[in-house]
C-alpha cells in the first residue's frame, strides 16, 4: 500500500509543543506527486498552562504541514514550529520557509514512533489525499477514500484514549460517518471518539496568510452534546488569533458540502468569464473590458473574473467531479449536469488556445520551437496537478512542435510526470522526444518562433522582463500568444512581436485604457 521506502515521523518539541510529521524518502523528493496514506503529525498547543491540548495530524502537504505549523504558532505556545527538517521543504510556499529556518535544529528531530504520536494526541487531524478514482463504479468523478480509511483504522487501532478526529481533506459528503463508524466497528476498549469537519480555505501561493488571517474556520460536528462539545473545544484552538465571529459552527454535512461548494462556485465563475472570452475573439470585444465592467457591480464583484487559459491544481475539478457523482448518486441528473458543464468549459478553453497558436503561426507548428513560460498551476507555488499548462505543452508536442518549458519553481520530473497523466506509455515517450526543460527565460526563448505565457508569475511581466531582449534572440516573425493577461501587448507589439492576447480578436488595435500594471 506504501507508495514511500521510508516511515517517518518528525517530532518537535516546542516547550510543551510537540509536532510529528512523516518524511518523504530521498527518492520522491520535492516534487513528488506520488501518492501515500498519510503523514502522523502531533502538536501540543498551549491553551492554558494547566490543560495541556496535543494535536495529531496525518497527512503533512500542501494543507497538514502549513496548518500545523501555524496551528503551534498562534495557539499561545512558546516557540515556532520548525516544519520539516530537510535542506529543501518539500512544498513550495511563500513565506513557509523563512518560518521553518527561524527553528531549525532547535526543536525538530525524526523518529519513527507512530505508536506514540497517536496514542499522545487529544486531537488528529485527518489531511490526507482524497484522488479521484481512476477505476471501478463511479471512476472519473468519485472521490476514493482509501488513505482515509487507512487513517481511521491506524488511529483505532493506536488509541489508548479518548480523541477528537478532525476531517482536514477535502471530502465528499458522508465521510465523517465513514470514520466514525471505522473507528466504532474497532474500538475493543469502549473509547470515545468524536468525528468533526474543518475544510481547509487555503489558496496555494498565499496559504501562510491565509492561515494567518482567514476569511472563516468552518467546524461541521454531530449536533449531540459530545459533538458540540468536541466542536467548542476545536473552536478554542482557533480563537487564540481568529475573532470569534469568524469561527462558524455547523453540521458535518453542510461543513462538508461547504467546500466542495466554495470550490465549484469559484470554477463555476472562471468558467463563465472564459466562456465570455470565446465570445469576445470573435466579436470585438475585449473580455478585460467586459470584466471590468461587470465586476464593478458589487453584487458580482471583482475577483476571479481575470480570463485565462482555465483552472488548475488538485482541487477545482476534483472537488467539482465530487459534485458531479453526488448528484448522481441522488438522482439529481440536471444538477450534476449543470456542473460537468464547468469542466466541459475549462477543458475547451485550453484546446480553444492551442487551435489558436497553430492557427495564428500559418496553421502548422512542426518543427517550430515554441517557448512555454509557466508550467505551475499558478504562480507562487511548484504544483503541477492538472495545470492547464500541460495540456498545452502536450498538444503542441503532439503537433510536432519543439517545446521549451520554463518555470522558476517547476522541475523537470514533476513537469514530466504532469504530463504522462491521462496518455498511453507510447504517446508519452512520443511527447517526451519533443519537450526540453530550460533552465531560463532566454534559453528557453533563443531560436523560438514564439512565447507562450501559460502561469502568471511576475518575472514574465513586461514590467520585470526585458521583453526587447528576448525578441532579439527570436526567430522572426516573433510571435507571443498572453494566455494569463499579464502583458500589455500595445507595448510588446511596438518592440515587433506579434500579440495574441486571450480574450481579444487576432485583427483588434490593442487597447491600453483598461491594462492595470501592477
Amino acid at each position: 500500500m506504501l507508495c514511500v521506502d521510508e516511515w517517518c515521523l518528525l517530532l518537535s518539541i516546542i516547550n510543551n509543543c510537540t509536532i510529528r510529521l512523516r518524511r518523504h524518502s530521498e527518492k520522491e523528493g520535492r516534487s513528488s506527486r506520488k501518492l501515500f496514506p498519510f503523514f502522523p503529525l502531533l502538536a501540543r498547543t498551549n491553551i492554558s498552562q494547566s490543560n495541556m491540548v496535543k494535536v495529531a495530524c496525518l497527512g503533512a502537504g500542501y494543507v497538514g504541514g502549513p496548518t500545523c505549523a501555524v496551528l503551534a504558532l498562534k495557539a499561545q505556545v512558546q516557540e515556532r514550529i520548525a516544519g520539516w527538517n530537510s535542506n529543501e521543504l518539500p512544498i513550495y510556499e511563500p513565506g513557509l520557509h523563512e518560518v521553518v529556518m527561524q527553528c531549525r535544529g532547535k526543536t525538530l528531530f525524526f523518529t519513527t514512533d507512530i505508536k506514540k504520536a497517536i496514542q499522545e494526541a487529544d486531537i488528529v487531524f485527518v489531511s490526507v489525499q482524497t484522488p479521484t478514482k481512476k477505476t471501478g463504479i463511479g471512476a472519473g468523478v468519485a472521490s476514493d477514500l482509501t488513505y482515509i480509511e487507512s487513517c481511521a483504522r491506524t488511529i483505532a487501532e493506536h488509541s489508548e484514549s479518548d480523541k477528537i478526529i478532525v476531517e482536514k481533506s477535502t471530502v465528499p459528503c458522508g465521510t465523517a460517518s465513514v470514520i466514525q463508524t471505522i473507528l466504532k466497528a474497532n474500538n475493543p476498549k469502549g473509547l470515545k471518539y468524536q468525528v468533526l469537519s474543518n475544510p481547509e480555505f487555503l489558496a496555494e501561493g498565499t496559504a501562510i496568510d491565509d492561515l494567518m488571517n482567514p476569511d472563516r474556520v468552518l467546524i461541521g460536528s454531530n449536533t449531540d452534546a459530545g459533538g458540540l462539545e468536541a466542536a467548542q473545544k476545536l473552536k478554542s484552538l482557533y480563537a487564540a488569533w481568529v475573532e470569534p465571529s469568524k469561527i462558524f459552527l455547523v453540521n458535518t454535512w453542510s461543513s462538508e458540502l461547504s467546500k466542495l461548494a466554495a470550490n465549484a462556485m469559484l470554477a463555476q465563475r472562471v468558467s463563465s468569464v472564459n466562456a465570455l472570452s470565446a465570445l469576445c475573439e470573435v466579436t470585438g470585444a475585449n473580455v478585460s473590458e467586459v470584466t471590468r465592467a461587470c465586476g464593478m457591480d458589487q453584487r458580482i464583484g471583482k475577483h476571479f473574473l481575470q480570463a485565462s487559459l482555465g483552472f488548475g491544481g488538485s482541487c477545482f475539478q476534483k472537488d467539482i467531479q465530487s459534485l458531479v457523482y453526488i448528484s448522481q448518486s441522488l438522482h439529481l441528473n440536471e444538477v450534476a449536469d449543470y456542473w460537468r458543464q464547468v469542466m466541459t468549459i475549462n477543458d475547451y478553453q485550453k484546446v480553444r488556445f492551442v487551435k489558436r497558436i497553430i492557427s495564428r503561426m500559418f496553421d502548422t507548428v512542426t518543427h517550430k520551437k515554441i517557448a512555454v513560460l509557466g508550467f505551475a498551476f499558478k504562480k507562487n507555488t511548484g504544483d503541477t496537478r492538472e495545470t492547464a499548462a500541460a495540456t498545452v505543452v502536450r498538444l503542441l508536442a503532439q503537433d510536432n512542435a519543439n517545446v521549451f518549458v520554463y518555470d522558476p519553481k517547476v522541475k523537470e520530473d514533476s513537469m514530466l510526470f504532469e504530463l504522462r497523466q491521462g496518455v498511453s506509455e507510447q504517446e508519452f515517450q512520443q511527447i517526451q522526444k519533443k519537450i526540453t526543460h530550460s533552465k531560463s527565460v532566454l534559453e528557453a526563448c533563443s531560436g523560438a518562433d514564439a512565447v507562450v505565457i501559460c502561469t502568471e508569475w511576475d518575472e514574465f511581466k513586461d514590467t520585470n522582463m526585458n521583453y526587447e531582449e528576448v525578441y532579439k534572440v527570436m526567430r522572426k516573425p516573433a510571435f507571443l500568444f498572453d494566455g494569463r493577461l499579464i502583458v500589455n501587448a500595445s507595448k510588446l507589439s511596438k518592440i515587433g512581436f506579434q500579440v495574441e492576447v486571450i480574450g481579444s480578436a487576432s485583427s483588434q488595435k490593442h487597447d491600453t485604457r483598461f491594462y492595470k500594471e501592477e
